[in-house]
């Protein structure tokens, strides 16, 4: 370990990292199932599933074959008049998934450059039919969907996490989610004073994910998703985190039989093994791009976008939850995260509690003013034989779907010792 860490540390820009005060990350030498195993020789269960993606938890066989396989055939070609057999199934598998006639996919490498082509397709298809004063975005309190550019405009500014770029990004209209009756009403209104502007509703769908974790019900999503239509705008479903079976359903969507116009997709799509993203349009927005005008063609085309490797992968991983209960483990999961996590709630320190398929959420209070010492927090947790990283004001787990109930409550009970033991301090 002596011979890459600290040479390598040494040149390396970490995410979300305060380069000059935080701890030195964890070295891992290697994963599989829920476990990663340090450079040292320690174990740590996932319980987060790096970033939300290894939903069949680590060096699942079936996948690991299947990018073998192909990258001793074709690795990678330029998806610019040129196609292969891993990109073709793969949009004709996630057509026959998702709802409705969401049947046009278009690849790309994260999760950031979904959104941000989702951006493009609305408003470009508004122009396309005759209506380009459209061209503003609608967007919701406490949502995330990016840290480029156009994503950090649609992320809640007072999270903080953007908030430097204030005034340099496109200046977007912020909604609240409308949970109630009276948030209805005032939703209807924004859409009615400024429809003629508006190309697109973003919606993460029941659970907002880096905002906090925030979750909504599944007749919110569906008065979003009617407004949109009475008031002749798109509809973009962000289930960057929620897609493939996270909140329960395999879209989250589902819960609430809403088809968005276009849905952007990434994360667990491969699995958790290598960069993929797809944003997916409706056969109507599609069409408006059909013309004998090349301008009026979707001018986008990353390096790497439907990348063989990663295609493949995104196949297996489809597999894998055609062939395993992988539903049927999320609804496990999502009883016993609620069960073992709900004494928290007694908890001095906790403000809440939240379950929505597997996700656990346990949101912090701190005395006004006060600061939360996540570093702390993630440190404790790996000395307990756990990888847990608190954000913001929220202690959070995603574990992978395949995870047993054993390990899923040594996840549990850490958190639930870490919160006692910051309970008593703040006492």
């Amino acid at each position: 370990m002596s011979d890459w860490l600290n040479p390598g540390l040494a040149h390396l820009w970490l995410p979300y990292t305060q380069m000059k005060t935080a701890p030195a990350p964890l070295p891992v030498a290697s994963s599989a199932g829920v476990r990663l195993r340090l450079a040292d020789g320690r174990e740590l269960i996932d319980g987060i599933s790096s970033w939300w993606t290894a939903c069949h938890g680590y060096s699942h066989p079936h996948i690991r074959a299947a990018v073998e396989a192909q990258l001793a055939t074709l690795p990678h070609v330029m998806f610019a008049g040129l196609v292969h057999e891993p990109a073709a199934r793969l949009a004709q598998r996630l057509a026959k998934l998702l709802p409705g006639d969401l049947d046009r996919v278009f690849f790309t490498e994260s999760g950031s450059v979904a959104v941000e082509v989702a951006l493009k397709m609305a408003i470009q298809y508004w122009r396309n039919l005759g209506h380009a004063g459209k061209q503003r975005i609608v967007y919701f309190r406490h949502g995330y969907h990016g840290d480029t550019f156009a994503t950090m405009a649609l992320c809640d500014p007072e999270e903080g996490m953007h908030t430097l770029f204030a005034g340099s990004m496109p200046d977007q209209i912020m909604a609240e989610l409308p949970t109630d009756d009276t948030m209805r009403r005032a939703f209807d209104l924004l859409l009615e004073t400024h429809g003629e502007r508006v190309a697109a509703v973003i919606v993460e769908p029941l659970v907002q994910g880096a905002g906090g974790m925030q979750m909504h019900d599944a007749a919110t999503l569906a008065f979003v998703a009617d407004a949109c239509r009475r008031h002749n705008v798109l509809l973009i479903a962000d289930e960057i985190m929620t897609g493939f079976g996270r909140t329960g359903r395999l879209f989250a969507c589902e819960e609430a039989s809403v088809v968005p116009d276009i849905i952007c997709l990434s994360k667990a799509l491969t699995g958790g093994t290598l960069p993929l993203a797809a944003t997916v349009a409706r056969r109507h927005v599609f069409e408006a791009f059909l013309s004998a005008d090349p301008a009026a063609a979707l001018m986008h085309g990353p390096t790497y976008m439907a990348n063989a490797l990663a295609c493949a992968a995104a196949n297996a991983s489809l597999d894998l939850f055609e062939r395993e209960p992988r539903l049927e483990q999320v609804a496990d999961i999502e009883a016993q995260l609620a069960t073992e996590l709900a004494p928290c709630r007694a908890l001095a320190g906790v403000a809440d509690v939240r379950t929505k398929g597997a996700i656990g959420a346990v949101e912090l209070s701190c005395q006004p003013g006060g600061t939360i010492d996540l570093d702390g927090l993630r440190r404790r947790f790996a000395e307990l034989g756990v990888w847990v990283r608190p954000f913001a004001k929220v202690v959070y787990l995603m574990p992978p779907f395949v995870i047993d109930a054993d390990d899923l409550s040594l996840l549990t009970g850490a958190v639930r010792r870490v919160l006692t033991e910051r309970a008593a301090a703040l006492a």
